[in-house]
């Protein structure tokens, strides 16, 4: 069967769980960016929870399906329309052979992930079903969803069955504030301490540069560096180094004025200063923050941030047992 896209929406692409291994080559990991609504979104439609998805960013798409199929919607807070009439959010619901799925504009949470029954069968490229946008490779035809294309769907899993769905206590609360937590970087020293101060009290925006690529945060104190001579082959800039690798989820400042968040399609190195990496347990609440949203950065060690990995890993599976019984 396929799925055929009428209207694309804002942003909108194939992905799964990512392409990890490759960075040392420049390419970044990409998949969902909302990996818990990606594992949610599978495991009721009976994929393996990695299978590739349609997400959505901000307003999803129209789609049309050529035959009956099973379906989940995870992530933001978002009407879903089935021929026109409410469908449910984390829940699987079937539909049928020539059925139009739309959605509203997302009030809560800026990612969907729409899962079908067998998965989005685009080639595997380096190990993944992903987009990767700045390599035009990965996902349909190494590019955003447009009108006229038409998605390959796998053949569904004998579990797969309408009606599965979690208590609302499993999943993550949507919010227009959220803490960031974040372990500072190898250049954290190079901060003044007025501005290591102002980093961690200030409450930062969200700009309209957030997309799969960082985040950008606006309306906080700018910071300033220690004073320096730029060592050979960095820019004059304070915020400037020697080229180095950039980790998912590190934090840059260029000219000290905004932070920006590396996310899953972010360049794998360059010549700004990371001063931080929010940690892995909560890179899920950046890719659900909207425009003009806030965040707060709280300043943990490496011991707190593995035991928030290991919170994560232990709500997952409560959400995989929850989902198998």
């Amino acid at each position: 069967m396929a799925i055929d896209v009428l209207k694309p929406g804002l942003a909108t692409s194939v992905q799964d769980a990512g392409r990890p291994g490759y960075y040392h080559l420049g390419i970044p990991l990409s998949g969902a960016l909302d990996q818990q609504s990606l594992v949610l979104a599978n495991l009721l439609v009976g994929n393996d929870e990695g299978a590739a998805v349609i997400e959505s960013t901000l307003l999803g798409p129209e789609l049309q399906f050529d035959a009956p199929a099973l379906v989940a919607v995870t992530g933001a807070d978002a009407k879903i329309k089935l021929n026109g009439n409410e469908a449910p959010r984390n829940t699987s619901f079937t539909v049928q052979a020539g059925d139009k799925l739309s959605f509203d504009f997302m009030k809560l949470g800026a990612r969907m992930c729409i899962a079908v029954a067998g998965g989005i069968d685009v080639p595997v490229v380096l190990g993944s079903r992903s987009t990767y946008g700045l390599g035009a490779f990965g996902g349909f035809n190494g590019r955003k969803l447009l009108a006229g294309d038409k998605l390959p769907v796998g053949t569904p899993a004998a579990s797969a069955r309408a009606g599965r769905t979690v208590d609302a206590a499993l999943l993550p609360v949507l919010e227009k504030e959220v803490a960031l937590r974040v372990l500072p970087g190898i250049y954290f020293h190079r901060l003044q301490e007025v501005s290591v101060q102002s980093f961690f009290a200030d409450t930062w925006t969200v700009g309209s540069e957030a997309d799969r690529i960082g985040y950008r945060y606006k309306h906080g104190t700018p910071l300033k560096f220690q004073d320096r001579t730029p060592p050979f082959g960095a820019g004059d800039d304070p915020s400037n180094i020697v080229d180095a690798g950039y980790p998912y989820g590190s934090i840059q400042v260029p000219g000290g004025r905004e932070p920006i968040i590396l996310h899953r399609d972010a360049v794998s190195g360059g010549g700004y200063a990371m001063v931080g990496t929010v940690i892995s347990a909560d890179m899920d609440l950046i890719a659900q923050m909207q425009p003009n949203h806030k965040a707060r950065f709280v300043e943990v060690d490496m011991a707190q941030a593995l035991e928030a990995r290991a919170d994560r890993r232990r709500r997952l599976d409560r959400l995989r047992a929850a989902l198998a019984a």
